[in-house]
């Protein structure tokens, strides 16, 4: 970011969403409006996920290509949901949110998808269950409040974003891809032995 640019809205994959860098006269009501008018269209344009929770803090992501092979969610005792952390192949990501509460995981076998997510919030997030394709799940936090479902029509987590507060998550959205192709492990068979008689 150059000094004196000003970015709104959270960041993209790309980075944070650019406003215009020039001014845009906002001593003038009119191009006030404007400027808000662009820099809503803007945010909602970066923000494509749908946010469960009523949001509001610090935004994080994950990568959007990853390949989930497990899942840490930390809950405190008073039920709210703390952190999570996600594991892209053999490797677990940063940890986003709040610090505290006690940390469970829920660990993919090969070839097993996180396919819906069912979960609850009230100021902050209260509840996630998490299922697969292979029709395991696992449950973190108890739910309470507002509950929401997503996932579903055939497709795999791929990465979760989200806004967290100094208490909790305040929000989490999914992004939603196909599962990739597994690929064919090839067996290779021990050449033929000859087993005729002389």
């Amino acid at each position: 970011m150059e000094p004196g640019e000003v970015r709104r809205g959270p960041p993209s994959e790309a980075g944070a969403c650019p406003l215009p860098s020039r001014s845009l006269g906002t001593h003038h009501p009119e191009a006030m409006l404007l400027g808000l008018t662009l820099g809503l269209l803007w945010s909602a344009t970066c923000w494509a996920e749908q946010m469960y929770g009523v949001g509001g803090g610090t935004y994080f992501s994950t990568s959007s290509d990853c390949d989930i092979t497990g899942v840490r969610v930390a809950v405190d005792l008073i039920g709210l949901v703390k952190s999570i952390q996600v594991r892209c192949g053999d490797s677990w990501g940063r940890v986003f949110g709040a610090s505290g509460g006690t940390t469970q995981e829920f660990l993919l076998q090969r070839g097993e998808h996180i396919n819906t997510i069912f979960g609850s919030h009230r100021v902050f997030i209260r509840s996630l269950l998490i299922s697969t394709d292979w029709g395991r799940y696992a449950t973190f936090g108890r739910e309470s409040g507002n509950t929401f479902l997503a996932g579903g029509g055939g497709k795999v987590l791929t990465g979760i974003c989200g806004q967290h507060k100094i208490l909790g998550l305040s929000g989490l959205c999914f992004r939603w891809d196909y599962p990739p192709e597994e690929e064919e492990e090839e067996t290779t068979a021990p050449p033929p032995t000859s087993t005729e008689c002389k």
